[in-house]
């Protein structure tokens, strides 16, 4: 982490505070529970391939992948913001490479590059019995705190 951003930690309470206030608590945290998306810490977030989470041959479908990838690489992000920073998804391009029909799978994501306006991104997602199913990279948009008047 650079000497910046340690600087400029933000509080846990802060940090959902600033969720909620950016709508994460609306439809990002709805959105995520609904699919079942677990965050076990920032850039990495678990699911578990159910049912309904399958197409009809039977494995994950692709968008469920792109909301998991989506998902882990802005709680990345997060964490690696300065206090009053809000962030937005540019693109994610996703390698399907392998798929699941059922099972847990995790998407770790790193944050690659930053600067004031953007970062990139670069994410893996792996099966439980460690089969490699996906690799990601991504963009994301750095909105700078707004100056109060």
């Amino acid at each position: 982490m650079s000497k910046r951003a340690a600087q400029a930690r933000i509080d846990p309470a802060e940090n959902l505070r600033e969720l909620r206030d950016a709508g994460e608590g609306m439809g990002g945290k709805a959105f995520a529970d609904f699919i079942g998306l677990r965050r076990d810490g920032p850039g990495v977030t678990r699911l578990t391939v159910t049912p309904h989470l399958v197409n009809g041959a039977g494995l994950l479908l692709g968008p469920v992948g792109f909301a998991l990838v989506d998902y882990s690489m802005a709680s990345a992000l997060w964490e690696h913001r300065n206090p009053g920073e809000l962030i937005a998804t540019i693109n994610v391009s996703l390698n399907f490479l392998q798929s699941a029909a059922d099972g847990e799978i995790v998407c770790h994501s790193t944050l690659d590059r930053r600067n004031r306006y953007a970062a990139a991104l670069s994410s893996q997602v792996h099966h439980e019995d460690g089969r490699l199913l996906i690799t990601a990279v991504g963009s994301f948009a750095i909105r700078p705190p707004r100056r109060r008047a």
